[in-house]
């Protein structure tokens, strides 16, 4: 788990945990490289670090800090086939780097322009083919990065939005985009063409403050986004043109969710929060029946059925 703080440091947990330090200032994103060698930190000091995480204990400077941003480094993401890195910051600009020799990171052409405001969220398609970049500006923007070394916008960006866009995600199939933010909605696109994306169906509305997580399941089929509300929601997005909300919102965490993600087999979902507690949930339909069945003195009502499983899912007497 790698984690960034107001306190200028990177943390790796896996109890024992290990701090890195050489950013002067808070770090606001970490990202692993998908082989999980490597970590990328950006901070408001303006930089992206890179630290070479195989053993996790000993983590070790990659590399001198890359720079290039004017401004506060606020996102980072790695390409699927982790050789390229993106960053976002306030400076308005989004910057690529090649990190196939993480120790030998160099940048990648100039960097991309458009939005008229801080950049919060960059994410690469699951080919890598494509960028999303959501801004305070309420909008976002498509990226042809086929080429990193010459990214071509796509498209027009993405509006609709009335206030922040905090954070975007694909689907594993890359056809669709999920994007959140300040105005307390989420919204789907569909980036089969990114050249000519489309809206799905209406804004997903249900959290009652920012949307600060969004998160596909590996089977695309299941949403889950966090909230300043302090609350998780799920949403089946099977039919993303008709996504619809799955059961209850999560509820537990004191302050803002600012991170959900899926395990690889999607039977579990973590949320981290500004509270400085990990949620884990198990969303196994028949493991939480077998739980519920074991307190619920082996009764499970119609009722109870709505409120702890699923009002989408037929109530069918799961108790002996």
């Amino acid at each position: 788990l790698a984690t960034g703080s107001a306190d200028h440091t990177a943390r790796l947990w896996n109890i024992p945990y290990a701090i890195m330090t050489g950013h002067t200032n808070y770090v606001n994103a970490v990202v692993f490289s998908p082989d999980g060698r490597t970590l990328a930190s950006g901070g408001a000091d303006q930089t992206v670090r890179l630290w070479n995480v195989v053993d996790p204990a000993r983590p070790v400077p990659l590399g001198p800090p890359l720079t290039g941003h004017t401004d506060s480094v606020t996102a980072v993401a790695f390409s699927p086939d982790g050789h390229t890195l993106a960053s976002g910051s306030g400076d308005q600009t989004v910057r690529l780097w090649n990190v196939t020799d993480p120790a030998h990171p160099r940048s990648l052409g100039p960097a991309l322009t458009g939005h008229t405001d801080t950049i919060h969220a960059v994410a690469f398609s699951p080919d890598g083919r494509t960028l999303a970049t959501g801004s305070r500006d309420e909008t976002v923007r498509l990226w042809n990065v086929v080429d990193p070394a010459r990214p071509v916008p796509l498209g027009q960006p993405l509006t609709g939005y009335t206030d922040y866009v905090y954070v975007v995600a694909f689907s594993p199939d890359a056809r669709t985009l999920a994007t959140g933010g300040a105005d307390q909605t989420v919204r789907l696109w569909n980036v089969t063409d990114p050249a000519h994306p489309a809206p799905l169906g209406q804004p997903l509305t249900g959290h009652t403050n920012a949307v600060t997580a969004v998160a596909f399941s590996p089977d695309g089929r299941t949403l889950a986004t966090g909230s300043r509300d302090m609350t998780v929601r799920l949403w089946n997005v099977a039919d993303p043109a008709r996504a619809a909300p799955l059961g209850q919102p999560l509820t537990g965490h004191t302050d803002t969710v600012d991170a959900v993600v899926f395990s690889p087999d999607g039977h579990t979902l973590a949320s981290g929060s500004r509270d400085q507690t990990m949620w884990l949930w198990g969303l196994n339909v028949d493991q939480a029946i077998q739980r519920l069945c074991a307190t619920t003195e082996n009764t499970l009502t119609p009722a109870k059925w709505d409120q702890y499983v699923s009002k989408d899912l037929p109530y069918r007497p799961p108790c002996p």
